[in-house]
């Protein structure tokens, strides 16, 4: 790994980065470094082949770029097990290369964002690791979850909370006593009402804010306060899905004590740096706690990612996010896609079954229905998240064999489903190659012998390649002014059943979610479509599930 490579060298930024509110309508991209681009030719993806490929972001037309963990890490659960919060792990790099990325994007107009990991840490952190040495009654082990189990000679669980990832929610060690982990064993949940883990992570959030990133993801931002006592669920219930309802361990409102207390931390420093909340919530309304004013700038908007291919619906959850977010005034976010679920191209193509999809479906269907839902989602006001690949209208890769994953959640017997390999798979950049461009090796994962045609170079100069779609709709956005931010939408109410219409300030947006073209008054003239379309004597046939933009009066 090399801090600079000389032989591909960074543009100039053509832009002057906004340092006022850019968040409220930014378009932020995440990078998965392990599947984004391998520079060493391991298999593995790093932080100086994403150096390499920022270029592409920044052709791309995204305002950010979201990397998902790359600490010191021994991969148990994707690096989200972090053992060191202030180094990278060889795989990825090192301190040098992190600040090349930092460095090269803001040359190239983009801002950086990292992952922060505040629930839990790796059971190789030096604090956990001296707390099982050292034994029950070790100061250290109050910073963490520790308890005597129950039963007659402790050998069961100090309550019934079930991991996210299935099983209990606690491994006994040796010594008797009993560690908390709301995901894998290997990553103890840390205890937030001790003051060295508040103290660490403010000095953790310093560290990262000097090296120059511009904000951080909160991972599980939800989960560090639980309930006094860990208080049983009862009754029996299990937990299946995230934030689905009120739980003793996530959305306590203690939560929001730490959040102010970094956003003191976050407006020392210049430039505008963010927080965004990975907050699972059983509503909208609960979300918007986590952006009240003095607390964090943004959260994913998980209700959106979930809902169905329905106008009805869409419209329901677009209406419920935006009344949410203007009490506190902070924008709304909307996303498709992420490391953690199925592509939207595929769980478009298939009948509506939640974010975990296992079978590939229609898939000309699914990317039908893919690219009309991102013009939708960029249409609306806000900000937006991208998922590397989705502007390839990359699909997921359900057929992965057993003997290559490596999500932990599939050795279990219950959680996620285990399959979130599938979304993990590395993206093509070229036609040829051992792994398509990712690196000059091969990869973690085997990619399809189909992705040579969806890759970077295919798809670039193609006017009807999805790539290009969104390098259309990403300009658009930044050169109409009736796009990215506010926080209101002019629905029209005559619009036919399953079809969306909306203005904004000189724009509209039409979204037909149904399997059959609908004629419809042409309102102005079209800016970028989903699908071909022509206007004829001031009507259009809006096609199955399509997506158009207008330019009005």
């Amino acid at each position: 790994m090399s801090q600079h490579s000389t032989d591909e060298p960074v543009a100039a930024a053509t832009t002057t980065r906004r340092a006022t509110d850019w968040w409220r309508d930014a378009v932020i991209y995440q990078v998965y470094p392990r599947s984004f681009a391998d520079s060493d030719g391991d298999g593995t993806g790093d932080l100086e082949g994403i150096r390499r490929r920022l270029p592409h972001l920044r052709e791309l037309g995204v305002d950010a770029v979201w990397l998902s963990p790359f600490y010191a890490s021994p991969q148990a659960d994707g690096g989200y097990d972090v053992a060191d919060y202030r180094a990278v792990d060889p795989m990825y790099g090192t301190l040098l290369d992190a600040d090349a990325v930092i460095r090269d994007a803001h040359a190239l107009d983009l801002r950086i964002i990292v992952d922060l990991v505040p629930n839990h840490s790796s059971d190789q952190h030096e604090w956990f690791k001296r707390a099982v040495a050292d034994g029950p009654g070790s100061p250290l082990r109050d910073r963490y979850h520790f308890r005597a189990g129950k039963g007659a000679d402790g050998e069961l669980p100090p309550n019934d909370w079930e991991s996210i990832f299935g099983g209990p929610a606690w491994t006994r060690l040796p010594d008797g006593e009993w560690y908390l982990h709301l995901f894998a064993p290997e990553q103890p949940d840390l205890n937030w009402e001790h003051p060295a883990v508040a103290d660490e992570f403010r000095s953790i959030l310093r560290f990262w804010l000097d090296m120059g990133v511009d904000g951080f993801r909160v991972d599980v931002a939800h989960g560090l306060v639980k309930a006094e006592g860990l208080p049983d669920l009862g009754g029996g219930e299990q937990l299946k899905l995230l934030g689905n309802d009120v739980m003793p361990f996530f959305d306590q409102d203690g939560v929001h004590e730490i959040y102010r207390s970094w956003r003191t931390i976050l407006d020392e420093y210049d430039g505008e740096r963010i927080f965004v909340a990975e907050a699972w919530t059983p509503t909208v309304e609960r979300t918007a706690n986590y952006v009240r004013p003095d607390e964090l700038h943004q959260a994913f908007n998980f209700q959106y990612l979930g809902a169905p291919w329905d106008a009805e619906g869409l419209r329901e959850i677009i209406d419920s996010s935006l009344d949410a977010m203007r009490p506190v005034g902070a924008p709304a976010t909307w996303v498709l896609s992420n490391h953690d679920v199925t592509r939207h191209a595929t769980r478009y193509a298939n009948p509506p079954g939640g974010t975990q999809i296992r079978t590939p479906g229609d898939r000309e269907l699914g990317l039908r229905r893919a690219r009309a839902a991102t013009l939708l989602m960029l249409a609306l006001p806000g900000s937006a998240y991208i998922y590397q690949g989705e502007e390839l209208g990359l699909p997921d890769v359900t057929d992965l064999p057993d003997e290559v994953r490596q999500d932990p959640s599939y050795f279990r017997a219950e959680g996620q489903d285990g399959f979130r390999d599938g979304c993990r798979v590395p993206i093509p950049w070229t036609r040829e190659g051992s792994s398509y461009g990712f690196g000059d090796g091969g990869s973690w994962l085997p990619q399809p012998d189909t992705w040579a045609e969806l890759s970077v170079e295919a798809q670039t100069g193609d006017p009807d390649s999805t790539l290009e779609m969104y390098r259309s709709a990403l300009a658009l956005r930044r050169a109409t002014p009736g796009l990215g931010g506010g926080d209101g939408v002019k629905w029209h109410g005559d619009a036919p059943q399953g079809v969306l219409h909306f203005e904004r300030s000189g724009f509209a947006c039409t979204v037909n979610t149904t399997g059959a073209a609908v004629r419809i008054d042409a309102p102005g003239d079209v800016l970028l479509a989903s699908a071909p379309v022509e206007v004829a004597d001031g009507h259009v046939e809006l096609p199955a599930d399509a997506t158009v933009w207008w330019e009005i009066a």
